[in-house]
């Protein structure tokens, strides 16, 4: 039966599906009755209203199928999130002159001052900024912090962020060899439950997005990378415009332009937690090889068929 902590990497990776513009996922009916089974058993609703409330009635299609699968078949809508508040213009960022570490230091005290990004915490939360090699070739891009990142005041430090991690290694590298940090400064809202902890996480909005990109491009101008990884669609959808492609598979493993860097988009590590097979790990190795080769760092034999 999925964790609780699997379950939550679930919702997250629907809805980063969903909001790059999926519809549809297929899945084996032994997998959908594992779901309805650990869902009713988290809360007291009925199995299949909640697998529904995880994804939308319409996104999971158990595969093969003989007849409309349960989930898919009742109109149960999935719940819609309290509309985010209007935000003013974003911010123009100029910074002093000096090394980048001073220069990282006066960014740092914007961001975690920003009366915008603080104001849209919840009590004890931290705004969040890059982290890492400020002399990196490699800026890896996520979308927003989630529940981990937002006490830590750290990009991807929670269970995709541990995975995130191990992909680095396998490229050769330490994490603090490589820069790593989100589009968003905070975490995007979700109504909080009965205990008042927000439970999973939403997609930033493009207004959302569009507030933070400033700040976004400060960091990469101060890191000065070779290029730029987008991890997911959320992430590439804010670099490089939501409204230029409908699913993640039209741009992933392909390189483009952002801040003029180049930009190689792949899956988010979330995508390997909901999907642990040698051929998802293969399909994001596949793009990682692609960033080794670009800014020059060897490639093994063992490297090179990892996960084949």
């Amino acid at each position: 039966m999925p964790t609780r902590e699997q379950l939550l990497a679930l919702t997250d990776e629907l809805r980063r599906l969903r909001s790059g513009g999926e519809r549809s996922v297929a899945v084996t009916e032994e997998s959908m009755e594992q779901l309805r089974v650990a869902v009713s058993a988290a809360a007291a609703i009925p199995a299949d209203a909640a697998v529904a409330r995880v994804a939308g009635p319409q996104f999971l299609a158990a595969s093969p199928t003989p007849a409309p699968a349960p989930v898919a078949s009742r109109p149960v809508a999935a719940p819609k999130p309290a509309p985010a508040p209007a935000l003013p213009a974003a911010p123009t960022v100029t910074l002093p002159e000096g090394d980048k570490r001073a220069r990282w230091a006066a960014l740092h005290e914007l961001v975690v001052n920003d009366p915008v990004c603080r104001a849209q915490l919840r009590p004890g939360k931290k705004v969040v900024l890059g982290v890492g090699s400020l002399e990196s070739r490699i800026f890896f891009c996520g979308e927003a912090p989630g529940a981990e990142e937002e006490v830590q005041g750290e990009p991807f430090v929670g269970p995709a962020g541990q995975l995130l991690t191990r992909m680095i290694q396998g490229m050769g590298l330490k994490r603090e060899d490589v820069y790593i940090g989100n589009i968003m400064n905070w975490r995007p809202e979700l109504p909080a439950g009965p205990s008042g902890i927000q439970v999973g996480n939403r997609p930033p909005t493009a207004e959302e997005m569009n507030y933070c990109l400033p700040y976004l491009k400060a960091q990469i101008e101060i890191v000065q990378p070779q290029l730029i990884v987008a991890l997911g669609a959320t992430a590439a959808g804010g670099l490089l415009g939501a409204g230029t492609f409908k699913t993640l598979g039209e741009i992933k493993g392909r390189w483009h332009q952002f801040a003029g860097k180049s930009v190689m988009v792949t899956y988010h590590p979330s995508y390997i937690l909901r999907n642990n097979s040698n051929r998802s790990k293969r399909s994001i190795w596949e793009d990682l090889l692609q960033v080794m080769e670009r800014v020059g760092l060897p490639i093994s034999d063992k490297q090179r068929n990892f996960f084949l």
